[in-house]
């Protein structure tokens, strides 16, 4: 009897198997059956920036309005400096113009340092080109992707020389910052390490914080010293004997931004701002580059102009980057706005500006552009 149970429950298994089995290669039968040579859907690619501003036809730059030589609004309303030259300098690239023209190639949209990253992510605008410093959270967490920077700075300290002879003399000071910028939490470390202390005075911009200095309502002023040189003779016609310290309280490397995650367009920008440091490694100017463009110099300078450099070459094939903009670039780029040094010489120079760190490897500073091959 134990022997016919046995039997019993092993016959039962063995049917439990063959169904099981059965509905196993019904289920593989049905995969069978379903179109060969298919796979999941995937989300078509976003369109890069750089098609979107060609085909919109102006490129929007995010600038400031307030710094002298960098982004300054005239008396006659234009914006002009060292930073705008390099918005020029974008739109010449994306759309082959050695004559980029505001309102008709390039758009000039003034935003402050608080505002400027939202607005960038809010679509705003598409580079900012702005006096704007590249920091591990800002490339991090703003979600910003940093050019080669285009300025190499550092923050400093303007006060008037009468009542302040040294840094140290500003102990428990009052400090004028501007919101949104790293100069507070730089300032704080700094007069930390030394034991000192003081009151920051938090503002907009450079002219509501020149309202608050005239009035006293701050002792001095904190910034990139490239901006406090600027802004000193303007300032000084109602505050005179202004002074801006030696001590170098942070670095400040600065560079155009774009969002993260488009490498198409960051690829533009980045390669227009080494394009231009490049050109005066190479020795070609605004003044050159048509006689360049007829018969390079040397291979390099091919390269760069995207030019033959022997004959029997077919034009572009000294250096084709594949960005997705004409090989050509840098004949539109320097032809509307000349190498680092043309662009440095017109705005930054006349306001007493050293090249400083600023000049190239070869000249003893540290601007180093990436070879164009």
């Amino acid at each position: 009897m134990g022997t016919h149970r046995f039997g019993r429950i092993g016959a039962l298994l063995l049917g439990v198997v063959l169904l099981t089995a059965a509905c196993t290669r019904g289920d593989d039968d049905e995969a069978e059956q379903q179109p060969t040579g298919q796979t999941a859907q995937e989300p078509a690619p976003a369109e890069s920036l750089l098609q979107t501003v060609i085909d919109r036809g102006t490129l929007r730059c995010g600038v400031n309005n307030t710094v002298p030589g960098f982004g300054f609004e005239t008396a006659e309303g234009q914006i002009e400096g060292f930073d705008i030259d390099f918005c020029k300098a974008i739109a010449a690239a994306v759309f082959a113009t050695d004559s980029p023209e505001e309102g008709t190639h390039y758009e000039l949209i003034p935003v402050d340092a608080d505002a400027r990253f939202n607005a960038l992510r809010a679509g705003e605008f598409d580079v900012l080109v702005r006096n704007t410093t590249w920091t591990s959270s800002r490339d991090g967490a703003e979600g910003v992707s940093f050019a080669h920077p285009n300025f190499y700075d550092g923050q400093a300290i303007l006060a008037p020389e009468n009542d302040f002879g040294s840094l140290e003399e500003l102990d428990g000071a009052s400090i004028c910052v501007t919101t949104g910028t790293t100069t507070e939490l730089n300032l704080a470390d700094y007069f930390a390490s030394r034991d000192l202390t003081f009151e920051p005075v938090v503002l907009e911009d450079y002219e509501v914080i020149f309202e608050a200095f005239r009035q006293n309502r701050c002792d001095a002023v904190t910034g990139d010293r490239s901006a406090l040189q600027g802004l000193l003779p303007l300032w000084e016609e109602d505050v005179p004997n202004l002074t801006i310290f030696d001590d170098v309280i942070s670095k400040e490397p600065l560079a155009p931004g774009v969002l993260d995650g488009d490498d198409e367009w960051f690829d533009v920008v980045n390669m227009v701002v080494n394009g231009i440091i490049l050109a005066e490694e190479l020795g070609v100017s605004q003044d050159n580059v048509d006689q360049e463009i007829q018969s390079p110099s040397d291979p390099f300078v091919g390269a760069l102009l995207g030019v033959p450099v022997q004959e029997g070459e077919e034009l572009g094939l000294g250096f084709d980057p594949g960005i997705g903009i004409d090989p050509t670039f840098m004949q539109f780029v320097l032809g509307a706005v000349g190498n680092y040094a043309d662009i440095w010489e017109l705005h930054l120079t006349p306001l007493g500006h050293e090249r400083g760190i600023n000049a190239l490897w070869t000249d003893g500073g540290i601007q180093y552009a990436i070879p164009f091959r």
